[in-house]
């Protein structure tokens, strides 16, 4: 398993695995000339069991808009290349930039602790926000609890009897981050590195108590709206997709068997900071080549950000940006994404002309390492 695959299926808060029965036939294309190897990744996606796919790639000789598969189960229609989606712990790529801007202006620094912006929060059973730094929140390096993991909130949200009950019920990051401290910590803080969306909820909050204002505000006010990411929103508890979307879908189970579940609406703050963000293909390109080409972060925080802990030979985990070298040597920065029915990638090259997001509609199975693959290193 590669760094990223990995990581991805770190990043994601429902059951995946690799066996399922293909439930789509991709769609005829006739592929531009220099994305042939994309589109045979994209159908052998869909030939495993993936729903459908939704992908844009950017780079030297323009944009390649593409689809695979279906966007509706019940009415046979196929995904849009304009698709929005629920992008999961993509939004911890936003997160962390707003932070690294408060940095920039002053306002806190990456080794303040917790504790000094949320006195008294992180506590219990090991767990000490004294100890811990914004910049180990960022990193996952802090040692605290993944309440993603939590055995009965994994029963109340992510299995079918559970989910089709609290699809709708709203949860608070002190709420989540309860949850996460009634268990011991993973290990000391800057002892090791184990990824925990419980991070992202108190970094989400530190944004909050140093700005005044919600997360969600500062990330529109500081990157979606001088970008110009006009299909990109923090939902906040609301339940729906704006469009044009498709269906989501999962099993709501621990295997890829037995009956399929659309989980389209859902109240995305059981993920808040850690990944209710909803965006689209076109808009995380943008984002992230505008990252990586220093148009939201100085130099310092953005060498800063792409400091890694390593975590293999083919790359590591940054400030809320993965860094991966490619079976043919190219470097790629971004972050994947899962939530219920929902999986996505967004890659990047260092210089930020080359760039790949796509996502999933289903989240059972799928190879979306060989798609990314595909296209920094397909023929």
């Amino acid at each position: 398993m590669s760094v990223r695959t990995a990581l991805v299926a770190a990043t994601a808060v429902v059951a995946a695995v690799a066996l399922a029965a293909p439930v789509a036939v991709a769609a005829p294309a006739a592929p531009r000339a220099g994305h042939d190897a994309t589109r045979a990744a994209m159908d052998a996606n869909i030939r495993d069991g993936v729903v459908g796919i939704a992908l844009q790639a950017k780079d030297s000789r323009g944009v390649w808009k593409a689809t695979a598969g279906k966007g509706d189960l019940r009415t046979g229609e196929p995904r849009t290349a304009r698709d929005r989606f629920r992008a999961g712990s993509i939004t911890k790529s936003f997160v962390a930039t707003v932070l690294l801007q408060l940095e920039a202006e002053g306002r806190l620094s990456l080794d303040d602790t917790v504790d000094r912006w949320l006195p008294g929060l992180v506590r219990g059973n090991g767990h000490d926000g004294r100890r811990v730094t914004v910049r180990q929140l960022l990193n996952h390096t802090s040692g605290i609890y993944n309440y993603t993991t939590d055995e009965q909130l994994g029963r109340d949200l992510f299995l079918a009897d559970g989910f089709l009950k609290n699809r709708y019920r709203t949860h608070t990051p002190r709420q989540l981050v309860g949850i996460a401290t009634r268990h011991e910590p993973d290990f000391a803080p800057g002892t090791g590195w184990n990824y925990s969306n419980t991070n992202y909820l108190l970094a989400g909050l530190v944004i909050e108590k140093v700005t005044g204002n919600p997360y969600g505000r500062e990330i529109r006010a500081r990157i979606i709206e001088p970008l110009g990411l006009r299909g990109t929103r923090l939902p906040g508890t609301s339940p729906s997709l704006p469009g044009p979307h498709s269906r989501a879908y999962s099993k709501l189970a621990e295997t890829a068997e037995g009956q399929t579940y659309d989980v389209t609406r859902l109240n995305p703050s059981m993920a808040g900071a850690a990944g209710e963000l909803v965006s689209s293909p076109e808009d995380l390109n943008r984002f992230y080549s505008a990252l990586l080409r220093g148009r939201l972060l100085p130099k310092k925080q953005l060498d800063a950000m792409k400091t890694t802990v390593p975590l293999g030979d083919q790359g590591g985990y940054g400030l809320g940006l993965i860094e991966q070298t490619l079976s043919c040597g190219v470097r790629v920065w971004g972050h994947g994404g899962g939530i219920h029915g929902s999986l996505s990638e967004a890659v990047t090259t260092a210089d930020g002309r080359h760039s790949l997001t796509f996502n999933l509609n289903s989240d059972w199975t799928g190879n979306s390492q060989a798609i990314v693959e595909a296209e920094f290193c397909g023929e």
